[in-house]
């Protein structure tokens, strides 16, 4: 009821060095057919990108600091009632 496994064959030890060549060649021939990026498009994405973590980023500040005044208003209203 066991499954079997033949032993791999000495042909396949050799292999390898051959399909790293093959996978390096295969490689570069992929790498041929990407569509890179141009100058023009990798400044205005990296513009979108750093206008918008520092857009981001002005929003967290701006939370931060609305809850850290809703925070000191119920502190200085306990402070008020219970002295």
């Amino acid at each position: 009821m066991g499954v079997q496994v033949e032993p791999l064959s000495s042909s396949a030890e050799t292999k390898p060095s051959v399909s790293k060549w093959n996978f390096l060649y295969e490689l570069k021939e992929e790498l041929k057919k990407v569509t890179w990026t141009t100058k023009e498009e990798l400044i205005l994405f990296t513009k979108i990108v750093v206008g918008s973590t520092f857009a981001l980023g002005l929003g967290i500040y701006g939370v931060d600091l609305f809850i850290k005044g809703v925070l000191n208003g119920f502190g200085a209203l306990i402070h008020l009632i219970f002295g």
